[in-house]
């Protein structure tokens, strides 16, 4: 197996790992020439959870884009660096008439570094509108990686994680939330989402009533801070939790629908009316199964022995 087959990580310093033929370095590096854009994830609560790249990264950067300047420079502070560039801040309501510039810059060679509040930039953060605007100009794109609050709330969770769904924040009006938690009813992945804690027992309340009481979740609040906690149970029974009142940062995991087993009795008999219309027995429980999960063979021997039952 060769290295780009491994499982096994590769690491900037692993000997096997080379420049291309023509000795350029992987736009990943942090060595690479060349201007492009930098989104790099910062602490959730924990100063210690920065990385040593984006330690340096906050140094080196030719502009810092921030969420929020002031927090931009109490964690530079926090991590005792001086942040290098020009910082200018890069929030919602500037996303739109900042990205222009930003990507100039990047075409001209400079280094920009995106960093938001906490976590990853463009993930329920701002950054989107810039990695799509480089994306289209051919610029550079590479990431610090770090924290997260959806992977670390879907990893305590004890919910399946195996596949899972991103559902950003939820709605903030009844209507809207409402067809947005129809939407996963069926839903087999686990969904994970943000909550305002405000909002979070009218939401539970809600999911409860359209998902089930019993549907399994999780509420993660305040992760990887002093006042860490995670609520585990019934929707209805982490609704009645929440009703108390809830503070913090909030992340919501709710499990994914459990595929109902097949009827074959009810598929028989919607065989036996497709056969009562002109269709081969064999075709019309090919038609019923498709997509039920059940046994074509199963329904088929179902309608015979119910016909050997009553031949008439």
């Amino acid at each position: 197996m060769n290295a780009a087959q491994s499982d096994s990580p590769q690491f900037d310093d692993d000997p096997t790992v080379s420049p291309d033929a023509a000795g350029v370095a992987d736009p990943g590096s942090d060595h690479a020439p060349g201007g492009r854009l930098v989104l790099a994830a910062t602490p959730m609560g924990q100063v210690d959870d920065a990385s040593p790249r984006l330690r340096a990264a906050l140094q080196t950067a030719d502009i810092v884009a921030a969420e929020d300047t002031r927090r931009a420079r109490s964690l530079a502070a926090a991590l005792d660096v001086e942040i290098g560039g020009r910082l200018v801040s890069y929030y919602d309501q500037v996303e739109a008439a900042r990205t222009p510039g930003l990507v100039s810059a990047i075409a001209e060679g400079q280094r920009v570094l995106l960093i938001t509040d906490a976590g990853m930039p463009s993930v329920s953060d701002p950054g989107y509108r810039v990695v799509v605007a480089c994306a289209e100009a051919g610029l550079p794109v590479t990431a610090l990686p770090g924290p997260s609050a959806v992977t670390t709330a879907l990893a305590v969770s004890a919910l399946p994680s195996e596949r899972f769904c991103f559902e950003g924040f939820a709605p903030r009006k009844p209507g809207a939330r409402a067809a947005w938690l129809r939407e996963l009813v069926s839903q087999p992945r686990t969904a994970v989402f943000f909550e305002s804690p405000h909002r979070l027992a009218d939401t539970l309340v809600a999911a409860a009533e359209i998902l089930g009481p019993d549907r399994r979740a999780a509420v993660c609040r305040e992760m990887t801070k002093t006042y860490e906690e995670v609520r585990r149970g019934g929707l209805a029974e982490l609704a009645e939790w929440a009703g108390n009142g809830v503070r913090g940062e909030i992340t919501v995991v709710i499990a994914g629908a459990v595929a109902a087993e097949p009827d074959i009795d009810d598929l028989a008999d919607r065989a036996e009316e497709l056969v009562a219309g002109g269709m081969r027995l064999k075709d019309a429980c090919a038609e019923v199964t498709q997509g039920s999960g059940a046994s074509r063979r199963d329904v088929y021997q179902q309608v015979l022995e119910r016909r050997r039952a009553d031949p008439g």
